[in-house]
Order: structure tokens, then C-alpha cells, then sequence
């Protein structure tokens, strides 16, 4: 098996490599501020004054998106139910608010591609492909949708390398859950200790820890800041800065 080489730090006997994907394999920040600036325009249009505060709860300050924020790391239906709850607050039935967080999201999304504005890292793909050629089992975890994730790869062909893609939805546990990485270890056909982690946010590193997993490695695009990555075995600029070492 290949020693990953990331930096100072090696990691020996990796079998398998698990990819966060939004803000580690492509660029969303710009996507999900304007996503979260759509949903908050919608809600407030049916229920006025609520538009600033769910800017707030999402994520998003002075049109800057807060890389630790709702939006950023939080599921589509733990996104859902934040933008419910403050329509509640309004005086709406729980039903009622839950409906229309769901329709606003729905309508927010309409002609505003993700694969458009999102677009994957240049790094992403050569990066996946060597570590795919080292024998590594790929694969990626994800707080968005199943489909979106799928559509990801399929639009990148990433299934060349990538094994197995996963998103949160239909998952009673997310991220850091460690429950969701030991699923995704066992359909890999691998233990997690022979398996490292890469994303973008200290949800990542957690995952890591949580699930005693051989590695934590954090990527610092601009996202999250370097000092919120701390914990994380190892920094890098760049997916390729993950390097191969054969044995």
C-alpha cells in the first residue's frame, strides 16, 4: 500500500481516502451566498420581515458567507427547518411554515444552476485520479443532496475513480455523526483506520476524530480559516498537495 504523504506528515497503510465535496472538490462559496440571498428573498415575499433573519441563521453577514455558518455545513432539511422555525415565530402553524420553507427553497433553486456556479477545483480531478492509480478506494461524503452529489460526478465523470458517492439526505445521522463514516467505510469494504479524511471545515475534522479515522486532512481554500483547521493532522492549500509515496 502507498504512503500518503501530506506536508511533514505521512500516513501509512491507507486503503481508502473519503472527500467532503462542497469547498474541498469544487467552489461554492459564491454559489451558496447567492443561494442563501435567493431563499431569504422568496420567504420574506411571503412572509415579510423575515428576510434579514434568515440571511443571519443561514450564514450570511454584510453579503459575506460565514464558512462555519447553517448554509456552509448544514444539511438541506437542517437548512429547511431553521427557515421554518423563524416563519413560526411569525405566527404561522408549524405545517404551514414547514411547507412554504420547502416550496422558497424549491423556488430559489429554479434556473440557478449548481454545476454552473459551483464549478470543481482544478486540482480536483488530477488529484483523484492519482491517488485512483496509487489503488486507493475513493470516495465522497457530502451535506448536500444525494442527487446533487451524484450529478456532481456524473457532470465531472468522477465515478473513473470515486466509488462511492453519499449525500445526507435519507440518513437518520450526519456529519460529524461518526455513524454516517463508518457506513461509508463498510460499503468501501475497508476498516476506518485505514482511512483518511479530506474536506474544507472543522465539520470534517470532527468526522475524523469522531469516527478514529487514520487522518483528518484539511484543505484551506479561503472557506474556513486556517486557525479553525487547527485540529486537523495536517493543512494544504491544495488538493495537491497530497502526495504519494510508493512503498
Amino acid at each position: 500500500m502507498p504512503v500518503i504523504e501530506c506536508g511533514t506528515r505521512q500516513f501509512e497503510a491507507i486503503e481508502a481516502i473519503i472527500f467532503d465535496k462542497d469547498g474541498t472538490l469544487c467552489d461554492c462559496a459564491e454559489y451558496l451566498r447567492n443561494l442563501a440571498q435567493r431563499r431569504a428573498r422568496r420567504l420574506d415575499a411571503r412572509v415579510p420581515g423575515v428576510g434579514d433573519p434568515l440571511l443571519l441563521a443561514f450564514g450570511v453577514e454584510r453579503n459575506v458567507l460565514n464558512p462555519d455558518g447553517l448554509l456552509n455545513v448544514g444539511t438541506r432539511q437542517e437548512n429547511e427547518i431553521a427557515a421554518a422555525a423563524y416563519l413560526a415565530e411569525t405566527g404561522l402553524g408549524w405545517l404551514e411554515a414547514v411547507r412554504l420553507a420547502v416550496e422558497g427553497f424549491k423556488e430559489a433553486e429554479e434556473q440557478f444552476s449548481r454545476l454552473q456556479y459551483a464549478p470543481i477545483f482544478s486540482d480536483t480531478i488530477p488529484t483523484l485520479e492519482k491517488l485512483h492509480r496509487a489503488g486507493l478506494k475513493l470516495a465522497i461524503l457530502s451535506s448536500d443532496t444525494t442527487n446533487n452529489v451524484e450529478q456532481f460526478s456524473a457532470h465531472y465523470r468522477l465515478g473513473e475513480w470515486v466509488q462511492v458517492t453519499q449525500g445526507a439526505d435519507g440518513l437518520a445521522q450526519v456529519k460529524p455523526d461518526p455513524t454516517v463514516f463508518w457506513q461509508l467505510c463498510k460499503r468501501l469494504g475497508v476498516s476506518p483506520q485505514a482511512t483518511l479524511i479530506v474536506g474544507d471545515s472543522p465539520v470534517d475534522i470532527a468526522l475524523a476524530r469522531r469516527g478514529a479515522a487514520a487522518g483528518a486532512i484539511a484543505v484551506a481554500r479561503g472557506a474556513s480559516p486556517v486557525e479553525a483547521l487547527a485540529e486537523a493532522d495536517c493543512v494544504l492549500e491544495t488538493l495537491a498537495g497530497i502526495a504519494i509515496q510508493p512503498v
